[in-house]
């Protein structure tokens, strides 16, 4: 097995043909990773969650990072991190054009709101939806590759 450093390029074909990625976020000097359903444009990761832990940490610290994974066998694989900030979008106000923007990229996806918005715990009814649309504004990225053959 082989394995390359990929290209900038290549690393983000591989976040564009993604759909699941684990965002890393840090509070106080502890880690917390969780799956989410992703879009991506220009320099930006879309997501969406529900209030909790996550979103939290985020609004405390809004350095996170992400990694998404490309699985072609056991020695066939991509991996990408992405370094960047996490940016609220709250439906009003500057924000609300890049909150549709990541509402339509998003839902253009099957089943996009599963991971973000299913809690493990039988939620209270609301008399409104408390979503949280964010953004990850990418600040760098690299990615490694492995295959099988002569490098």
């Amino acid at each position: 097995m082989f394995i390359k450093e990929m290209s900038r390029h290549e690393c983000s074909s591989v976040i564009q043909a993604g759909r699941l990625a684990r965002l890393a976020c840090c509070n106080e000097g502890r880690p917390y990773v969780v799956p989410i359903t992703y879009a991506f444009t220009g320099n930006c990761i879309y997501c969406f969650s529900m209030p909790g832990q996550k979103i939290d940490w985020m609004r405390a610290n809004p350095h996170v990072c992400l990694q998404v994974d490309e699985f072609s066998g056991e020695r066939q694989w991509k991996s990408v991190l992405v370094f960047g900030r996490y940016q609220e979008l709250p439906p009003e106000g500057r924000w609300q054009r890049e909150c549709v923007h990541a509402w339509s990229l998003l839902e253009a996806r099957p089943n996009w709101w599963e991971p973000g918005g299913l809690k493990p715990a039988p939620q209270a009814i609301a008399g409104s939806s408390p979503h949280v649309f964010f953004c990850v504004d990418i600040e760098d990225m690299t990615g490694r590759a492995a295959h099988e053959g002569e490098a």
